[in-house]
């Protein structure tokens, strides 16, 4: 739910509190903040200080050598080697990869980029009425997720969230935009197309670990993978050093491909104890390993702790696609996967995906990447 007063924009969210009780806070709609030009951060927001934080601090490091590239046509193709040798270094070291020659029709991606900037240059009144607001019905709709308490630093982002697969998911609720008209064929004819990059990437990967291609994809089945659409916007933010865009998290995914337009450089992702900075090219899309992934392939491949970080002079747009196995599905590690880390002894147990996603999202967020342990199984003393 939404509402205003005086100019002043609000989602509304529910949460538990320590108690048990049922409470509701309102949350500043970020976009309008940003359109009344704002040169202070509200307090709300201010989730940085790095005098007193030093895991918080926003000094940017950029790669000094290019996130693993793969591109997909050769990776379909006979000769592929060193395509699956890039995609196994960038799954295992990264726990994500660029992916270039992904084959989506740029009419297809500009379709997307054009929806998606219509939406949001819609006034506050107009987007409400578009589409509905969801918390209890995994957060679909215009509005915010993961606010547990009134003192919780915001993240500086706005959001609509949607659930393109399996068919039927979203039927009697209002969370397609209404305008523009053509929002829900723009994005479910990109889904379609991404629909077949994720299915090649999962057995790719375990084509590259000398697996049976179909070790990871078996867990999928067509008629009820699901398959989740946010849509983000981090408006300009008047102090990028206190405020974050989303804060850091790893997804609750077997994979995400994302697609980012208008600007780069938000994306930072936690490796060697630093926030790095992850560019890519602006026709290319990235693929991140989820936890539901680490899962299955028994710690080998890695979820990212990433987060997105503010800018202050520009916008950015861009649109998460995450793909899971139906909730209902046991998804298991594979057996002869070596772990990655050799002093990580506990290994992973098998788990439901409804389990465990209830799991992430009751705890989330976090300070640290906390969920999966949840799917490691003890050792035997």
């Amino acid at each position: 739910m939404e509402t205003s007063t005086e100019n002043n924009y609000f989602h509304e969210a529910s949460y538990i509190d320590q108690a048990g009780q049922s409470r509701t806070t309102r949350v500043p709609v970020v976009q309008e903040l940003a359109r009344q030009g704002l040169k202070h951060l509200p307090e709300r927001f201010v989730a940085l200080q790095p005098e007193h934080d030093q895991n918080s601090a926003l000094s940017s490091h950029h790669v000094s050598e290019p996130l693993p590239s793969i591109n997909m046509t050769k990776l379909r193709g006979n000769d592929r080697a060193e395509e699956l040798a890039k995609l196994l270094t960038g799954a295992k070291t990264w726990g994500m990869v660029v992916v270039e020659g992904h084959g989506v029709a740029e009419s297809v991606l500009h379709g997307v980029r054009d929806v998606v900037k219509e939406f949001f240059g819609l006034s506050f009144e107009e987007k409400k009425a578009s589409v509905g607001s969801y918390v209890s019905v995994d957060n679909m709709g215009y509005g915010r997720n993961f606010v547990k308490s009134e003192d919780q630093p915001l993240d500086w982002i706005d959001r609509v969230t949607v659930k393109a697969a399996p068919a039927g998911a979203t039927e009697g609720l209002h969370v397609w935009p209404q305008r523009p008209a053509n929002f829900r064929h723009a994005i479910e004819q990109y889904v379609a197309e991404a629909r077949n990059i994720f299915n090649d990437i999962l057995e790719a990967l375990a084509e590259a670990l000398s697996l049976e291609r179909h070790v990871f994809l078996q867990n999928f089945d067509p008629h009820e993978t699901e398959i989740n659409v946010r849509v983000n916007y981090y408006p300009p933010c008047p102090r990028p050093d206190q405020a974050l865009g989303l804060t850091p998290h790893t997804d609750a995914t077997a994979l995400t491909l994302l697609l980012q337009f208008e600007a780069s450089g938000g994306l930072q992702v936690l490796k060697d104890m630093e926030w790095v900075t992850v560019p890519w090219p602006k026709d290319a899309m990235l693929v991140n390993v989820g936890d539901l992934l680490e899962i299955m392939s028994n710690g080998m491949f890695r979820s990212p702790w990433h987060r997105v970080v503010t800018q202050m002079d520009i916008e950015r747009f861009s649109v998460a696609l995450f793909y899971n196995p139906s909730p209902r599905t046991q998804i298991e590690p594979i057996g002869n996967c070596s772990l990655a880390n050799d002093d990580d002894v506990e290994g992973y147990k098998k788990v439901v995906v409804g389990d465990y996603l209830q799991h992430f999202y009751r705890i989330s967020p976090t300070v640290k990447k906390q969920a999966i342990s949840f799917a490691k199984r003890v050792p035997r003393s």
